[in-house]
């Protein structure tokens, strides 16, 4: 039977756990130069209707080193950018590659791909769900701290696709989550009713959810598309920064994590910043070893 990673919604805490233990596996064996290449002559379609780096090139070097091929396909240049039917783009794909990655602005674009493609899709980014960039940040954390069971996760900001799929995915995997949004920016309600009897807090104040913190998490106050907005969600999100004084209403130790890009002076201070500095690249560079585990679990098999 065919599987996909469309949203955190769909993986089960088991599941997340054994793509974690996966992706360790293949960093020790890329950090030791011990051959991986569990996807070899596998190729993997990169549809961008929404721009990336670190998307784009973890994917393609994560093919690379599985010994497969990454196809990229701009939302400009390809048929699915003129008004193709996304269900048809599904089916012609499905025909020359072994998976899909997309990168687009609709969760339903995403669904409607999974439903008509014969291979597997990956979701590199939708508004409402982000789940490669959290596995990534769950691996980093359980490297930093150990385990992830039984540790309190802070959000601070936009009850964006980074909330939703860190709410998810935090739960899952038995951390307790606390996020903190203004009115009018709460992660979305599907979300919300998951989160229901666990334990979970949502509130508008920064401080109550950074109490006690094990990690911290934030991200950018207008994401891409938002632009125009930028004004309005400065005004909105003032008092929701990662600072010196919020951290220290953490444990001792906390880490700090941001999905990049960071700006710095708005979202987070650069000195708390370049403080986390490393948690936060190791964060950035387990976007491969994570995504690499994911393909490796839906088109390979390992040997």
């Amino acid at each position: 039977m065919k599987k996909d990673l469309l949203k955190m919604l769909d993986l089960s805490g088991e599941e997340i756990l054994e793509i974690l233990d996966l992706a360790d596996q293949l960093k020790y064996d890329q950090h030791n130069g011990i051959p991986h290449r569990y996807l070899e002559g596998k190729t993997l379609a990169l549809i961008f209707e929404k721009n990336s780096t670190r998307t784009r090139v973890s994917f393609e070097t994560g093919m690379y080193q599985l010994g497969g091929h990454a196809l990229f396909l701009s939302g400009k240049e390809s048929q699915i950018g003129r008004g193709e039917p996304v269900e048809d783009t599904a089916r012609v794909l499905s025909r020359y590659c072994d998976g899909i990655m997309i990168r687009t602005f609709a969760q339903e674009e995403v669904e409607t791909l999974a439903k008509y493609a014969s291979i597997p899709i990956v979701n590199g980014l939708t508004d409402f769900a982000h789940p490669c960039q959290v596995l990534a940040d769950l691996m980093t954390v359980r490297e930093h701290q150990a385990h992830l069971d039984g540790l309190k996760m802070c959000f601070i900001g936009d009850g964006n696709n980074m909330a939703n799929s860190l709410i998810v995915g935090g739960l899952k995997v038995g951390m307790e989550v606390a996020v903190a949004c203004p009115e009018g920016y709460r992660p979305d309600p599907q979300v919300l009713e998951f989160a229901k009897d666990k334990p979970f807090t949502l509130t508008d104040d920064p401080k109550a959810a950074a109490k006690d913190a094990d990690v911290i998490f934030t991200d950018v106050w207008a994401s891409m598309g938002q632009e125009e907005e930028r004004e309005k969600r400065a005004k909105a999100f003032a008092g929701y920064q990662v600072n010196e004084e919020l951290m220290a209403l953490a444990h001792p130790g906390c880490m700090v994590q941001h999905c990049l890009p960071a700006h710095r002076g708005e979202e987070i201070t650069a000195k708390v910043f370049e403080d986390h500095a490393e948690e936060i690249f190791d964060e950035a560079e387990n976007r491969l070893h994570a995504q690499k585990a994911v393909l490796v679990l839906l088109m390979g098999e390992r040997k």
